[in-house]
C-alpha cells in the first residue's frame, strides 16, 4: 500500500471530509478520493460510509486507524533519526591510513575528532597507500587518507592536504655525510633504502635520483619509513625522508643541488558512494586551517 494512501486516510479522518483533507495535503479532492480507494482496495474493505456530505468510519475503519496513525509516526520517527544522524554525527566509519600518515599526520587530528564526535565507530586499516585506494575503489573502507598517486587512479576523487617535501639522509657517519653537496651520481653509487618499486614515493625518489629502478643499487625496502630510518641510522644507506624525521635523529640531510622531493599526502574517496556524515566531519577537521 502506498503511504500516500495511508496519509490520506488518516488525514480525512482528522479533517472530517475529503475536501479539508485535500486542502490540508495540497493536493485536488480528486487526488484524495483515488487514494483512499487504492487504500480499501489492497485491504478488501471499505474504510469509510458516504452519507451525503459526511464521511463515517466503518468498522474496518476503525480498526485499522490507530495502525494507520502508527506507521505514519513510525515514519517520522525515521525522518527525525536521520535528522539527528546529520547533526549529531553518529554511525560508522571504514577509514585507511598509510602507516606515515597515521604515525605523523593524524594523531591530532584523530584526537580531536574522537573527542568532538564520540557517537562515531571508528574501523581504521592501516595499509600502504596504494592498498588503500584500492579498498576505496573496492568499497570496503569509504575514505583512505595517504600517499596520493600521481597520475590519479582513475574513478576516484583524491584531494590534497598536505604537502610533504622530502629530504636525502644518511648516517652521521656514513662517509657522504662529510661532504656539503652530493650528486644524482654519486648516490646512484652507494646503496638506497626505498619503499617498495611500486608507491609513489619509490617514484619520486627514482626519478630524481637514478630516473630509472636499475640505476639505483637498493639495498633494502620497506614501506614504513621509521623502518627505514633506522636502518639508515645504522649505516646501511641513504634514504630519503620528511625533514621532521630527522629531528633528534642520527642522520644527516644531503643537499642535492637543483633537486626537490615533494610529494602530496591527502584523501580518497568513491566519487559514486554517498558521503556519510562521519566522513564529512573528519574532512572538515583536515581542511581547518594549520
Amino acid at each position: 500500500m502506498q503511504l500516500a494512501a495511508i496519509e490520506a486516510f488518516v488525514t480525512i479522518c482528522d479533517t472530517g471530509s475529503f475536501r479539508a483533507a485535500a486542502q490540508r495535503l495540497h493536493v485536488s479532492q480528486p487526488a484524495v478520493s483515488k487514494r483512499l480507494a487504492n487504500a480499501e482496495a489492497r485491504l478488501g474493505f471499505a474504510l469509510f460510509d458516504r452519507v451525503g456530505r459526511r464521511v463515517i468510519l466503518t468498522d474496518a475503519g476503525r480498526q485499522f486507524l490507530p495502525h494507520a496513525r502508527r506507521m505514519l509516526a513510525a515514519l517520522e520517527d525515521g525522518r527525525r533519526a536521520l535528522d539527528e544522524l546529520s547533526d549529531r554525527v553518529i554511525g560508522h566509519l571504514a577509514l585507511a591510513l598509510s602507516h606515515h600518515v597515521a604515525m605523523h599526520r593524524m594523531p591530532p587530528v584523530l584526537r580531536q575528532y574522537v573527542k568532538t564526535f564520540p557517537g562515531v565507530g571508528l574501523d581504521i586499516h592501516f595499509l600502504g597507500s596504494e592498498d588503500a585506494c584500492h579498498a576505496v575503489a573496492r568499497g570496503h573502507v569509504e575514505l583512505a587518507i595517504v600517499t596520493l598517486p600521481d597520475p590519479p587512479i582513475a574513478g576516484l576523487d583524491q584531494q590534497r592536504v598536505w604537502a610533504d617535501p622530502m629530504v636525502i639522509a644518511v648516517a652521521e657517519d656514513h662517509p657522504l655525510a662529510q661532504q656539503t653537496e652530493v650528486t644524482a651520481a654519486q648516490l646512484r653509487e652507494v646503496p638506497a633504502l626505498l619503499p617498495e618499486p611500486d608507491t609513489q614515493t619509490h617514484a619520486i625518489v627514482s626519478r630524481a635520483v637514478g630516473g630509472h629502478d636499475a640505476d639505483l643499487t637498493v639495498r633494502q625496502h620497506s614501506n614504513n619509513l621509521d623502518t627505514l630510518k633506522m636502518l639508515a641510522e645504522v649505516g646501511l644507506g641513504w634514504t630519503a625522508l620528511p625533514p621532521a624525521m630527522l629531528a633528534d635523529s642520527r642522520l644527516r640531510e644531503l643537499t642535492l643541488p637543483g633537486v626537490t622531493l615533494t610529494r602530496a599526502l591527502g584523501t580518497v574517496r568513491h566519487p559514486e558512494r554517498h558521503l556519510s556524515a562521519a566522513a564529512a566531519a573528519l574532512l572538515s577537521l583536515l581542511n581547518e586551517p594549520e
